[in-house]
């Protein structure tokens, strides 16, 4: 398995509040980042798969309105995750 429990908690611990606040919107952020490289790459060598195709397009999605959320908010929040992860915006 990819994502086990104590690579979320890194995730979480490394871009959100703490390991245990795993709600806070820069955490969710970072995990859909890593989910969406994970399946990328997956779909890098099996692109006839489209049922992960379709999943990689919705956590895109999910991705992107949890940044617009947070550009709305706090624009500086959003910069620093935006810059921190690499994304391109």
């Amino acid at each position: 398995m990819y994502l086990t429990g104590e690579k979320k908690q890194e995730i979480f611990a490394k871009h959100g509040k703490g390991k245990a606040d795993t709600g806070s919107v820069e955490g969710q952020i970072a995990l859909f980042t890593y989910r969406i490289a994970h399946l990328t790459e997956h779909l890098k060598k099996n692109r006839k798969d489209f049922g992960t195709q379709r999943a990689l397009i919705k956590l895109v999605g999910k991705r992107r309105d949890q940044l617009d959320y947070l550009k709305a908010k706090d624009i500086e929040r959003y910069r620093a995750i935006v810059k921190e992860l690499g994304l391109r915006r």
